[in-house]
């Protein structure tokens, strides 16, 4: 009777970390529609650093994707439950794609993946650790997902291309992911918890307790 109670007692709990509740859904799409923000201007920017840079060595390009990883991430990083990373990253994409630019509709389908991906590695995790090395493999994560949709999607999908430049592009994807993604993304949920804005969360009470 003991374990049957203790062990009831224990899935409630799991289940209840795990629902949402209003404010992580408003939480969510507010970080989503400010990282789209980031993406729209960083698609400027970022195209241009990209161009340069698979102008110096074809597939080199990929050094400048990770800021279009940083939804998933720190979504995932913030709310802590099934999905939000997922969902931050579409919101995200939506919003870039909606204020305009030059991929139109694929830029939905590509965060949507990205997202995923990012997900996966929350969900290995059971969304129990959030430390910077889970996130340096969310940000990999989602970069894989960027990969892989931009190996078959479009007009010249990248499978048509040399093994060269998809192992190069790879290779940059997931440096940039590591970095602009992973470390940023926890950098900035951090940065944010110090502030006393995710109180309500324990990613900002996580924080707080170490600060």
């Amino acid at each position: 009777m003991h374990v049957s109670v203790s062990s009831s007692a224990s899935v409630a709990a799991t289940a209840g970390r795990f629902r949402w509740r209003v404010v992580d859904i408003v939480v969510a799409a507010v970080i989503g529609v400010a990282i789209g923000l980031v993406f729209w201007g960083w698609n400027t920017i970022g195209y241009a650093w990209f161009t340069v840079m698979d102008g110096v060595t074809p597939g080199l390009g990929g050094i400048a994707v990770g800021i279009w990883l940083l939804g998933g991430v720190v979504g995932g990083l913030v709310i802590r439950k099934p999905g939000a990373a997922l969902l931050v990253e579409t919101v995200a994409a939506i919003v870039s794609m909606l204020i305009g630019n030059v991929w139109g509709v694929s830029t939905l389908f590509e965060g949507f993946v990205q997202g995923l991906g990012a997900e996966l590695v929350f969900a290995l995790f059971l969304y129990r650790s959030f430390r910077l090395p889970v996130a340096v493999l969310a940000g990999i994560g989602a970069g894989l997902g960027a990969w892989v949709f931009e190996l078959f999607y479009g007009s010249s999908p990248n499978i048509l291309k040399s093994l060269e430049f998809n192992l190069i592009y790879l290779a940059s994807i997931v440096v940039s992911a590591a970095l602009l993604a992973g470390v940023l993304g926890w950098v900035l949920v951090r940065a944010l918890a110090s502030t006393g804005a995710l109180n309500r969360f324990a990613s900002g009470r996580e924080a707080r307790r170490e600060i």
